[in-house]
């Protein structure tokens, strides 16, 4: 099943405090907006410059998690599905500052079971500054709100 609006709120809610995605995480990445358009998910990503590597330059770590945290939502908002990472191949492929806004993109490829293949992206307007493909292993299925709040 997939979640509607009052599920995300309330694993919005849930996760308050993950790095990737909590917006309660002051020292977190707090990605937020995602949206869906068939079986792309996308979000908007403004660096902090405390997420630098050398001076200016975005840490590569942190592309690495975004492209992990888009990758995890795009099955939660597609599949219906709690994932964890089991492989992630990561190219890196332009540097990015962080003063620049990215916009992140996932799909799920594939599904055989509980295996996801999911591909991502970190993109600077309409250029790849990062991309990843993995394989993600279902946990469980994201029960409906009620069940949540209960």
């Amino acid at each position: 099943m997939i979640p509607d609006t009052d599920t995300i709120a309330m694993l919005r809610r849930e996760y308050a405090t993950c790095f990737g995605c909590g917006l309660d995480n002051e020292i977190g990445i707090q990605l937020d907006g995602f949206e869906v358009d068939g079986s792309l998910v996308t979000a908007p990503f403004l660096p902090r410059p405390q997420l630098a590597g050398f001076e200016g330059i975005l840490h590569g770590g942190v592309l690495a998690t975004v492209l992990d945290e888009i990758s995890a939502w795009s099955a939660m908002l597609t599949e219906g599905v709690f994932v964890f990472t089991a492989t992630l191949d990561i190219r890196y492929q332009k540097k990015a500052t962080v003063d620049e806004a990215f916009t992140l993109t996932g799909m799920v490829t594939e599904r055989r079971g509980k295996r996801l293949s999911i591909e991502a992206k970190v993109l600077s307007g309409s250029v790849t500054i990062a991309q990843s493909r993995g394989l993600f292993v279902v946990a469980s299925e994201i029960p409906p709100a009620e069940a949540i709040a209960g």
